[in-house]
């Protein structure tokens, strides 16, 4: 391994599993949709993880009918569902597995949903501070 490999992953944060942190952290659960909001969302989870205020989980396992994953988010201290749009892909996969909802935001309620991958940081901080003032993060 060369040494920029080396100091790069020495830089790397590694997370406590979902299912060990589960009981005692706000689960963040994530539409992370083909547009700027759902790369939005996607990075504000990934930012409330990386400040511990939440824990970003896979929202998809749920979905696909992941028995672990659903126990995740039934001992969840808070579920947060970060939805891009008014579909609520991510509320709805929680509601259908019968799971509680804590806090649910619709991003294209605050931002215009556009078709590109590409998407501003201010906006990413903007919504992240949003999300921890509503929910109480």
């Amino acid at each position: 391994m060369t040494e920029d490999k080396s100091r790069e992953r020495s830089k790397i944060k590694i997370l406590q599993p979902c299912h060990k942190v589960a009981d005692t952290t706000n689960m963040i659960w994530v539409c992370d949709g083909a547009a700027n909001v759902g790369q939005i969302g996607h990075n504000v989870g990934v930012m409330l993880t990386n400040d511990e205020r939440g824990r970003i989980c896979c929202i998809t396992a749920i979905a696909a009918g992941s028995k672990p994953h659903t126990d995740i988010a039934l001992r969840a201290k808070k579920n947060i569902a970060i939805n891009d749009c008014a579909n609520r892909c991510a509320s709805k996969v929680l509601e259908k597995a019968v799971v509680k909802i804590g806090y649910e935001i619709e991003l294209s309620k605050y931002l215009q949903k556009i078709p590109t991958l590409d998407f501003y940081e201010a906006d990413v901080n903007h919504i992240a501070e949003v999300v921890s003032r509503e929910a109480k993060l």
